[in-house]
């Protein structure tokens, strides 16, 4: 992502309870799904609005993941040119490092200082 990255603010009104994967989720965007949703839980940053996002990167990760797959079990050229599964591992691979940092699921992200506690906020007001 070019630009400024934006900032993660801790939310009052975060997602307190982990929702279940939706059902149309691939298995293995399933247990991402499982993986970083107590992580996103106790920064208390994931809103449902977020939830898409969400969706999102761990559809780009289960896809990811099957396209290595099947190029582990295929190889990476078929009849002289590369498999058409690594395009689509690519392409996962960088939706899945977008929508991390939006989450706040990459060591870059997760080192900004504007990842805070609401009691941290400076107030004009004191």
């Amino acid at each position: 992502m070019r630009g400024v990255k934006p900032h993660l603010v801790v939310n009052n009104d975060a997602v307190t309870r982990a929702p279940a994967p939706p059902a149309w989720l691939s298995p293995e965007a399933k247990k991402e799904w499982r993986r970083v949703m107590p992580i996103l839980i106790e920064r208390r940053i994931l809103t449902t609005a977020d939830l898409g996002s969400l969706e999102s990167y761990c559809t780009s990760i289960g896809a990811m993941r099957d396209a290595q797959r099947i190029l582990n079990e295929e190889g990476l050229v078929i009849e002289g040119k590369r498999h058409p599964a690594f395009g689509i591992m690519n392409a996962a691979q960088t939706t899945a490092r977008l929508c991390a940092a939006e989450l706040g699921l990459t060591p870059v992200s997760r080192s900004r200082p504007a990842i805070r506690e609401d009691d941290d906020a400076d107030t004009l007001l004191d």
